[in-house]
């Protein structure tokens, strides 16, 4: 596992952060969130949940979301094994989401996936990713897209009632 896992190593060098304070800032978040993730651990009596699984570097984690009776994401939590990248991602989708209509989190998922693959520059088109643009730059790292959209894509299977869901 941990020779797969290469390619999701957070590995910044340090001539490359001293000359991007964006970078340094994103490598923080990354690094916070990872350490101390939101909302992790599963949740009872979850309404739907989903397996993710990225086979290119191994990671594996389960979302899970209580939709309420106004079509409101209640509570959404996460458990797994994954990179840095992975769990940090994870843990700011499940507090970005959380109050939001299904509607608005399927949106949320459209533009975090434009975010991530480079199709979307928060700083010129108008979003709701707030925080989450943090993770605008990692499309130029491809192997790292499908670490930051991993717990997203098990998200977005969870709701529309997949029961697992690969990044390939």
């Amino acid at each position: 596992l941990s020779g797969r896992r290469r390619h999701c190593s957070l590995k910044i060098q340090r001539k490359e952060m001293s000359t991007n304070p964006h970078r340094e800032l994103y490598q923080q978040v990354i690094l916070e969130h990872n350490k101390n993730p939101r909302n992790y651990g599963s949740l009872p009596d979850p309404t739907h949940t989903a397996e993710g699984y990225n086979p290119l570097c191994g990671d594996h984690l389960t979302v899970f979301v209580r939709v309420d009776k106004n079509n409101t994401l209640e509570r959404v939590s996460f458990l797994g094994d994954g990179c840095a990248i992975s769990r940090a991602s994870a843990s700011m989708m499940t507090t970005a989401i959380q109050g939001k209509t299904v509607p608005e989190t399927l949106a949320l998922f459209e533009e975090f996936q434009s975010l991530v693959t480079g199709k979307l520059d928060p700083e010129k088109q108008a979003n709701h990713l707030g925080k989450l643009t943090i993770f605008s730059g990692i499309w130029q790292y491809p192997s790292r897209v499908k670490c930051a959209s991993l717990s997203w894509h098990a998200l977005k299977g969870a709701l529309e009632r997949q029961a697992s869901v690969t990044t390939e």
